[in-house]
């Protein structure tokens, strides 16, 4: 409002105080008012910015030095001007006049208190209202004593705002911060002296805080709180500003120590120097003193005895000195400032907005509810399948890290082949029961007493070749003799089978967590898509039991092949056997008959007296023919089985049921196929990440509305 409709009355500071020199420049404004709108959209709370804190102990003073410094008349009355931070700004503005008092909710308050509290504005027509103001701040704040208020917090960290345009003389923001509480007592408990305690610790700590650290000049300087604390977050006293109050109710006699600490000479020394304010009396209070009389007092009682012989440096006394030197310290401060907060809000503003994409669009209703798990099956397929064709550079580039290779369990073809090979040698290696040991098997390198085998391998033949004669004739072994030495030889296959499709399983089982980790940020989620796939991938599993059951039951059924491999290995084996027949037999002959040298010719006499020792030692066992037999075909036929057993469970069991399946089990098909019930179940955004997403959409218009505002 201008002047002209709702005059304030008398200004903060009288009109004839400021001159041309005094006021501050259009670019210091301008920089102040800057950071007065970044502050005001929230955004302190986040970035440290530059600012000037009044703090000190309850009864330090504070009051009567803001007053001093801004011209504004706070009440005294207790409890009103403590309970919160009071930001107070000051515009220099000859055309206009205007008070204006906000609130501005603390980043942890609630969205929907947030609004109320910003919906909060009371135009002043003079300074009376102040106290209504104040009672409307601890309402609105609901602190405890308020109306209707009986629990609860008696502080906030909430602001109360107060900006004053017009013939101010000066262009100044200060905060006003509760007095630091000593010791608790009824009114306040040791809950507010904590809260209280961590308020002024959160200005204090921030590097960018000018600290106005009121003292009493009648206490000792060393033992007052707000100077152990200032020590605490300025070791060096390179950002206290030490402002001595209460210099008349000091002893007698002990001005020099006083003036001593406000020439910057006793042991609590500060690089920003001290600076020594008479505050009002009560009576002065009671009687409405005016700021020009004030002024003269102040500067009257320190002109008189005992105080003008300490030589003290008239730039270090009064509020007008103190206002003046704080004018030019926060925009030296600003200035130098300025351009780190603009990086820091930049650099927040991009990590808000990258936070902000992370979390993918808004969810609202059932079509972005598909959309958004469309675009998640989307990945899921295309990681799936290049990972089973082996397209690691694609994988390489959305899965790895930015300093890793692609972790070995992304790379799935390539596992699998390891755990296939490793089964196929699993086979070879302990898929029979009884070892091959005989005249023409290879016998195991580790193998002892290999006779012993050797017999214990034909007599369990025998045994089997005894219990399944039937109506043949001797010589010959019934077809079911090779049907049983089979199934038992081969007996371990099911279980190494069974385990290397668990192992595939498992295998697939992590491959799909780790994708589903890396492609799905959002937890809630991604333990439902957890949920899913699991369920998928254990029906795809059961499938695969399921025809590896076959398989297993196709081997114990009667032996089947066409594979020549199998009439080869019988023809060798024939053929080694006969040849081993024949050495040993004309060994023997030789030996006995011929004399140990043996000399044909090549007349029919010679090879029919050959043939003749031959076969007078030619012993036919028709069991043990039967026997070789079987054996021989046991053998030939175990070694073509075992081979298309391993790739019938690599095909049809892992291939066919398992990993060729696998893109498909969360495709975008299979997304167009969920009911809205289980879109709502699955991918709806939980309460506390649409507030967080309000959150940071809010800061993320902050922070560019600041930078904008910034760079101008």
């Amino acid at each position: 409002m201008g002047a002209s409709e709702n005059p304030i009355g008398p200004m903060p500071r009288c009109t004839t105080f400021p001159s041309a020199t005094e006021l501050h420049s259009a670019k210091s404004t301008h920089r102040l008012n800057q950071i007065d709108r970044v502050r005001a959209s929230g955004i302190g709370d986040h970035i440290p910015l530059p600012q000037l804190v009044v703090c000190g102990d309850q009864s330090s003073g504070k009051s009567s030095v803001l007053q001093g410094i801004t011209g504004i008349p706070f009440p005294r009355k207790d409890g009103l001007c403590t309970r919160f931070a009071t930001e107070i700004i000051l515009r220099h503005d000859s055309t206009k006049e205007q008070v204006c008092a906000t609130v501005i909710p603390h980043d942890s308050r609630s969205e929907i208190e947030k609004q109320d509290i910003c919906r909060y504005r009371r135009e002043l027509h003079d300074f009376e209202q102040l106290p209504i103001v104040i009672e409307e701040a601890i309402k609105l704040m609901q602190l405890r004593g308020a109306e209707g208020v009986n629990k609860g917090p008696s502080f906030s960290a909430d602001i109360l705002r107060i900006e004053v345009v017009g013939k101010t003389g000066l262009h100044l923001t200060i905060v006003d911060l509760p007095g630091l509480i000593s010791v608790s007592n009824d009114e306040q408990t040791e809950e507010d002296v904590e809260i209280v305690s961590d308020l002024v610790n959160t200005y204090l700590e921030s590097s960018r805080t000018i600290i106005l650290a009121v003292v009493q000049a009648n206490n000792d300087i060393a033992n007052q709180g707000i100077i152990q604390r200032a020590r605490k977050f300025d070791p060096q006293g390179q950002r206290t500003v030490g402002i001595i109050t209460k210099p008349d109710l000091i002893n007698h006699g002990t001005e020099g120590r006083i003036a001593a600490l406000a020439r910057n000479e006793d042991t609590t020394k500060l690089k920003l120097g001290f600076f020594l304010l008479k505050n009002p009396s009560p009576l002065d209070l009671d009687t409405g003193l005016g700021a020009d009389e004030r002024r003269r007092r102040e500067l009257a009682f320190f002109a008189a005895s005992p105080w003008k012989e300490q030589h003290l440096d008239p730039g270090r006394v009064g509020a007008d000195a103190l206002s003046a030197f704080l004018q030019n310290l926060l925009d030296a401060h600003i200035e130098r400032e300025l351009p780190k907060v603009r990086r820091e809000v930049e650099a927040l503003l991009a990590q808000t907005e990258q936070d902000l994409e992370a979390m993918g669009q808004e969810r609202s209703n059932v079509g972005h509810l598909r959309m958004f798990l469309t675009s998640f099956s989307m990945k899921f397929m295309g990681l799936t399948q290049a990972a089973l064709d082996g397209n690691y550079l694609e994988l390489e580039r959305d899965l790895s890290t930015k300093d890793d290779l692609l972790d070995v369990s992304y790379r799935l073809r390539a596992q699998s082949h390891i755990l296939n090979g490793g089964f196929s040698e699993n086979l070879r290696l302990h898929g029979q029961k009884r070892s091959f040991i005989g005249k023409h098997a290879q016998p195991m390198k580790d193998e002892k007493n290999i006779g012993s085998k050797q017999a214990e391998f034909d007599s369990w033949i025998r045994e089997v070749y005894t219990r399944t004669r039937g109506r043949e004739l001797p010589g010959n072994y019934n077809h079911l003799l090779l049907a049983e030495l089979f199934q038992e030889l081969s007996s371990p296959w099911e279980s190494i089978a069974r385990k290397h499709v668990g192992e595939v399983n498992d295998l697939v089982q992590r491959f799909v967590s780790k994708v589903l980790d890396k492609i799905v940020s959002e937890e809630s989620v991604r333990a439902e898509l957890h949920q899913y796939v699991s369920d998928e991938l254990e029906r795809r599993a059961q499938e695969a039991e399921k025809e590896l059951g076959k398989i297993l039951a196709d081997e114990r059924r009667e032996p089947m092949t066409y594979n020549h491999y199998y009439t080869d290995n019988i023809q060798k084996s024939r053929q080694c056997s006969m040849r081993n027949s024949v050495q040993a037999t004309m060994k023997d002959v030789i030996s006995k008959d011929w004399g140990g040298v043996v000399h044909l010719t090549n007349t029919e006499y010679d090879r029919n007296e050959l043939l003749d020792s031959l076969g007078k030692r030619v012993v036919v066992d028709m069991d043990a023919q039967a026997c070789e037999e079987a054996r021989v075909g046991l053998e030939a036929y175990y070694k073509v089985a075992r081979k298309t057993f391993a790739d019938n469970v690599c095909r049809q069991v892992v291939e066919r049921h398992i990993l060729s399946k696998l893109p498909h089990i969360f495709s975008p098909t299979v997304v167009i196929g969920f009911s809205d019930e289980d879109l709502v179940r699955v991918a709806s955004e939980p309460q506390i990440r649409k507030e967080r997403r309000q959150r940071l959409a809010k800061l993320a218009q902050g922070l560019g509305e600041s930078l904008r505002g910034l760079r101008k």
